[in-house]
């Protein structure tokens, strides 16, 4: 055996050695009365240490799983956050709109960031006869969204929701427009309005009675619609969503508002 190998086996053995000693001394130690409460005392912090490191793992498991959720709310918020964008940018044009200005007052009071007024269209004076009479025109509901999801692909083709309810808001206006003239006093009728009233009234039949209705002559009259094909695929989703119902007689279709 070459010395270099038996110098490694020499020192592998010394290293054992000296292992057992520290061994043996250190159980040793732990019988001594003068050392074994320093012993425990070490161990109960050690014990405390512990419980203190769990509590710490805890605490940042805690906190990693409300980071997750904050993380998914931030990202759920931006998603809501784009679509109150959209919505904001496509408003549906059948809807009232509103003028929103700043206040006239000018001045050093006045205030950029403050609260803004609501400019409302001053109403014009009717007697209380005439504004019942308008008060109580049947206008036709606007189709919700359930609705035209729910009318089939082939009637609606490529229209689309405000599409359809932009056409119920000229025929709201035909039927308003109509039954203003058929509510007002004969005396203030001029003769436009008077040639008017008298082709509504012979327009009326018993199955229209007590209802409101509009033909064709109506829509070309009070509003910019055209009576063309798509208008009649419009009209025919209505009378799917239940909206207007149709009476013919003397070559006329009446549509009469449900």
């Amino acid at each position: 055996m070459a010395s270099s190998d038996l110098e490694q086996l020499c020192s592998y053995v010394n290293e054992k050695i000296g292992n057992i000693k520290k061994t043996l001394s250190l159980r040793n130690l732990g019988q001594e009365p003068t050392l074994k409460s320093i012993l425990n005392q070490i161990e109960d912090e050690i014990i405390v240490v512990n419980e203190l490191l769990n509590k710490f793992e805890l605490e940042i498991q805690n906190q990693e799983q409300t980071n997750t959720s904050l993380k998914e709310l931030c990202e759920s918020l931006e998603e809501d956050y784009k679509d109150v964008v959209h919505l904001k940018e496509n408003i549906p044009s059948h809807l009232p709109q509103v003028n929103v200005t700043q206040s006239s007052v000018k001045g050093p009071d006045l205030d950029p960031d403050g609260p803004v007024k609501v400019e409302e269209s001053v109403p014009i004076k009717k007697t209380p006869k005439e504004q019942k009479s308008i008060n109580s025109i049947k206008e036709m509901l606007f189709i919700t969204t359930d609705e035209f999801n729910g009318v089939p692909a082939y009637m609606k083709s490529r229209l689309t929701y405000c599409q359809i309810n932009d056409v119920i808001k000229e025929i709201n206006k035909a039927v308003v427009s109509k039954y203003k003239i058929v509510h007002q006093p004969k005396s203030s009728m001029n003769s436009v309005a008077r040639n008017l009233y008298h082709r509504f009234i012979n327009e009326e039949t018993k199955d229209t009675k007590g209802q409101y209705f509009i033909v064709e002559a109506d829509i070309k009259e009070f509003t910019t619609l055209k009576a063309d094909k798509r208008f009649h695929v419009i009209l025919n989703i209505l009378r799917h969503c239940r909206r207007l119902s149709e009476v013919r007689g003397g070559g006329l279709t009446r549509y009469v508002i449900t």
